[in-house]
């Protein structure tokens, strides 16, 4: 497909280069901060403008990767000129019906679960991707188009995926927040938080054999009082991170007694 890209931060770099890895062209790349675009067009061998108004009206396929919370504005501003072209949004917790009233008449969703980073470059072929689409047609379409880059397409309509972003944020972000604090706490001690990397790499490697709940171990789950005293002890500097151990404890144990 011929495809325009409306964004050039994380998500849109990485999938740029994993739609032209998939025999995709990029056309053009979009932003409104000029180091962002050039920097990305130059990656993807492309033409890139800051202007709305000199988006191609050429293209198959515009994927919008952008904050959540542009959308609404910059919708109507991209559509403009291009009402019959397909549009898509890559965000994880916005609805379909963030593009009605942007003057589409077709356009849906392309979203890719996982975390990005500009230092990384994935393979997108175990990445999880979740369309769907106002019009039926558009929906093969975008199945057809994430089948170029993985073996992993679903269909979901947007409440679906709402709830998948909820429990991705509580796999990712949330889990990628309690390894900030253990090197945070390894750093009071002077260690590195590479020594904790064997134990995350099990942890993860846990959960592809065995439900996270019956995966679980540690002070909490055995109800060991002793030991999670005294955690809180050592912590009692840090008032957030004492907050942030009970409530987690609570949670486990909680989950724990409904086993």
């Amino acid at each position: 497909m011929n495809i325009v890209l409306i964004g050039a931060g994380r998500l849109a770099t990485c999938m740029g280069k994993a739609l032209k890895k998939g025999g995709h062209t990029i056309q053009q790349v979009y932003s409104r901060t000029e180091s962002s675009a050039k920097k990305l067009a130059e990656a993807l061998e492309c033409d890139y403008t800051i202007q709305c108004e000199d988006i191609t009206t050429r293209a198959e396929l515009y994927v919008v990767a952008v904050k959540d919370d542009v959308l609404p504005e910059l919708l109507p501003q991209v559509v403009q000129g291009r009402e019959e072209t397909l549009f898509v949004h890559t965000a994880g917790s916005v609805p379909l019906s963030v593009f009605e009233q942007s003057g589409a008449q077709r356009f849906g969703v392309f979203y890719p679960m996982q975390t990005f980073s500009l230092e990384r470059e994935l393979s997108f072929s175990q990445i999880p991707i979740f369309v769907e689409a106002n019009l039926e047609s558009d929906v093969e379409k975008l199945r057809t188009l994430g089948s170029s880059l993985s073996q992993k397409v679903y269909v979901l309509p947007s409440e679906g995926r709402r709830r998948l972003h909820l429990a991705a944020v509580f796999a990712c972000n949330f889990v990628n927040h309690c390894y900030a604090r253990a090197e945070q706490i390894l750093a009071e001690e002077n260690l590195p938080f590479d020594v904790m990397l064997s134990l995350v790499d099990e942890t993860a490697a846990k959960v592809h054999e065995l439900s996270p709940r019956k995966a679980q171990t540690g002070p909490a789950v055995r109800q060991d009082h002793s030991v999670m005293n005294k955690h809180l002890a050592l912590l009692q500097e840090h008032e957030e991170m004492v907050r942030e151990y009970k409530l987690l404890s609570e949670g486990i144990g909680d989950l724990a007694g409904q086993l």
